[in-house]
């Protein structure tokens, strides 16, 4: 697990880290109890779908002078927790029944702290998502195919569950694939963890499919300081070969119900840069009509857009995948 490796690398802030988890634990109590329902944001046993999603939610909250991991208690904060749930949801549901846990996610002011006193915030997070994937693969998997999910802080989760979990033959063998967006894999995680392989086309199995959207002149965002591993999910590629437009079978603009409230097809062209590995969109899209919101992010990283600009290619590509696995399992 990234933890690991960060107390590996810094033995002396290891009291530190150990003592700020013991705060964050007595602040909020014990791992969440994902037995009861109301733990779940999706919990769809009665779906008739040939895979399941296990699905992580991405940061919707801002401790604004609170605390710093999410309170599971405030019915405001879950309902945008099920909304930015939504916003990704349908890329996944019309192929698989549905899991996602509510989760004392990170808070948004975390990402201000940088360097290791995030960690322990971050370390919170996964305790409740380790805790309810292992509960999931216990009482609900039942031995069938599913994918992975997540986007932003969602998709770090996912990976730290890669790196966990997925060395583990009976496990690995039922992912059909981790949809890790909006956060970087490096060679240096590969190597690491031997048993993490990236997507290379668009219907292998058991791989993590990853890219980071930004425009041509970018050079640094706080997801991709430096550079990343990723899939161009135009036309599925791993090298620098540009997707056309007309590739693009649809940007989809959710509310937080999951109703797509407008989309455009071809919307961008994109290529992944040979040197960042992120995907590059072409010039039409502009900073002016798709602003970064977040002030973590500078003009013309699109982080926000990752899978609103390619939905209807993930879409398919979710569909395709099970499908291969399906055949050849």
């Amino acid at each position: 697990m990234k933890q690991r490796r960060f107390l590996k690398n810094c033995p002396s802030l290891v009291l530190v880290f150990i003592f700020s988890i013991m705060l964050s634990v007595t602040a909020y109590g014990e791992t969440t109890d994902y037995q009861n329902p109301e733990s779940w944001a999706y919990l769809e046993r009665e779906e008739n779908r040939p895979a399941d999603c296990f699905l992580v939610c991405p940061t919707v909250y801002s401790a604004r002078g609170g605390s710093l991991n999410m309170p599971l208690d405030n019915p405001k904060i879950n309902r945008a927790f099920t909304g930015a749930l939504n916003m990704e949801r349908g890329i996944y549901s019309d192929t698989c029944r549905m899991y996602a846990p509510f989760y004392r996610q990170a808070a948004m002011d975390v990402y201000d702290i940088k360097g290791p006193g995030e960690e322990p915030y971050f370390a919170l997070a996964y305790e409740d998502v380790r805790a309810a994937f292992s509960w999931y693969l216990e009482h609900e998997n039942g031995g069938r195919p599913f994918v992975l999910a997540g986007f932003s802080q969602g998709a770090d989760m996912c990976l730290r569950l890669m790196e966990e979990f997925f060395d583990e033959p009976s496990i690995q063998e039922r992912l059909i694939a981790c949809y890790a967006i909006g956060w970087r894999v490096t060679d240096y995680d590969l190597k690491k963890y031997p048993h993490l392989k990236m997507a290379e086309s668009a219907s292998d199995t058991g791989v993590i499919v990853s890219f980071n959207t930004e425009s041509k002149s970018t050079d640094y965002s706080a997801i991709v300081p430096k550079s990343t591993l990723g899939i161009n999910p135009l036309n599925w590629r791993t090298d620098n070969t540009y997707a056309d437009a007309s590739l693009n079978k649809g940007a989809c603009f959710t509310d937080y119900s999951g109703t797509i409230q407008t989309e455009i097809p071809q919307l961008t062209g994109a290529y992944l840069d040979e040197t960042r590995g992120t995907l590059k969109v072409d010039d039409a899209i502009t900073p002016q009509d798709y602003p970064p919101t977040l002030s973590m992010f500078e003009d013309g990283v699109y982080h926000l857009y990752d899978y609103q600009f390619f939905y209807r290619n993930l879409q398919e590509n979710v569909a395709l995948r099970t499908s291969e696995f399906i055949k050849n399992n």
